[in-house]
């Protein structure tokens, strides 16, 4: 795909990117894919997430059943509504009451799926997805929220599982890209207030929030995430594709601006 050399341009040491179909297939790689291990920062999140989905098929977990703060349940953890504070183990907020963006959230998951299921979390994941995946390259290596390490092409495997589930009933996977809490407003990290800031289990949903990090020509049903490393992985299934980038800069008004015409240019390749 040509739209993929747009990365060339883009100001930063090392960039690859590739974009999958929802059947699995390739359309296109560009830079080192395989070879380049990235920091992924928030894009940990969806893996942590999905994570806790096979917890919850696998029953050693509810979606509804307390967790973290009092009144805080692991659907709240998993859609920034637990009222925790973005990076303290704080309660700023009342469950359910506004959409606060929160690491320890993802902490507080991951602890309590570890307590649930008697494996350490980094293990949970490498045997709940990672490994039946094929993903040889990604670990986590600390916090559920940010501490994933991975290639371009582990992430393929990833957005083409989300799109064509094997490892969770697509019916899950579906309520994990659809809103929880719907009308909430919150910041958006890098972008400023949304209103709403819609967000569903570890996903983030693109909807209407402008400024975004994805295109103009993105349909409102894209989800995702982008990490403050200079990473991202957007699906969108009105395309019917998923696009990967991982650079080795760290998020700032460059990715801001690079971002969302890379995006446009994969989708109209895709389209045309």
């Amino acid at each position: 795909m040509e739209s993929l050399r747009i990365i060339d341009t883009w100001p930063v040491p090392t960039a690859a990117a590739a974009v999958v179909r929802a059947d699995g297939t390739v359309l296109g790689t560009h830079g080192p894919t395989s070879t380049h291990r990235f920091p992924l920062a928030s894009v940990t999140k969806p893996l942590a997430a999905y994570a806790a989905l096979v917890a919850y098929e696998e029953g050693a977990v509810e979606l509804d059943e307390p967790a973290g703060p009092e009144g805080s349940t692991v659907r709240h953890l998993l859609a920034h509504t637990s009222g925790l504070a973005f990076d303290e183990h704080r309660v700023t907020a009342p469950p359910g009451n506004r959409r606060l963006y929160s690491n320890a959230g993802f902490e507080v998951l991951g602890d309590h799926i570890a307590k649930a299921s008697g494996i350490p979390f980094a293990v949970y994941l490498r045997q709940a997805v990672l490994e039946p995946l094929g993903m040889t390259s990604t670990t986590l290596d600390g916090s559920p929220a940010r501490d994933g390490v991975s290639t371009v092409d582990d992430l393929v495997r990833f957005a083409a599982e989300v799109q064509a589930p094997r490892l969770l009933d697509p019916r899950t996977v579906l309520e994990a890209q659809s809103v929880v809490h719907p009308g909430l407003k919150g910041v958006l990290p890098g972008y400023g207030h949304q209103s709403p800031n819609d967000w569903g289990l570890g996903f983030e949903i693109r909807d209407s929030k402008s400024p975004h990090w994805t295109g103009a020509s993105s349909s409102p049903a894209t989800f995702g995430h982008f990490g403050q490393s200079g990473t991202f992985l957007w699906i969108d299934p009105v395309a019917g594709v998923a696009c990967v980038a991982l650079t080795d800069r760290a998020f700032g008004p460059w990715a801001a601006e690079v971002w969302p015409p890379f995006t446009d240019a994969v989708l109209s390749e895709v389209a045309g």
